[in-house]
């Protein structure tokens, strides 16, 4: 059996609301920097390949839909 110990402490509440404020702000970050590196690989795909705008139109909406199913598996 093991001794186990609770300690109460008192939270600041406005220091936590900052806190989650600040972890939100770097998620947002963190997605928005993903976002336009894929953005500037498909680009490049895009020109090397030499794709007219049917496919290029293509591509982007197999993306969006790949980003659309990453959405779901998180909610």
């Amino acid at each position: 059996m093991r001794n186990t110990e609770t300690h109460r402490f008192e939270a600041d509440e406005l220091a936590m609301q900052n806190l989650l404020t600040a972890a939100r702000n770097e998620e947002r970050k963190d997605r928005a920097l993903k976002f336009s590196v894929r953005l500037a690989a498909l680009a490049v795909h895009i020109h090397k390949k030499g794709l007219n705008g049917v496919e290029a139109a293509e591509l982007l909406r197999q993306e969006a839909e790949r980003f659309e199913h990453e959405s779901r598996e998180l909610h």
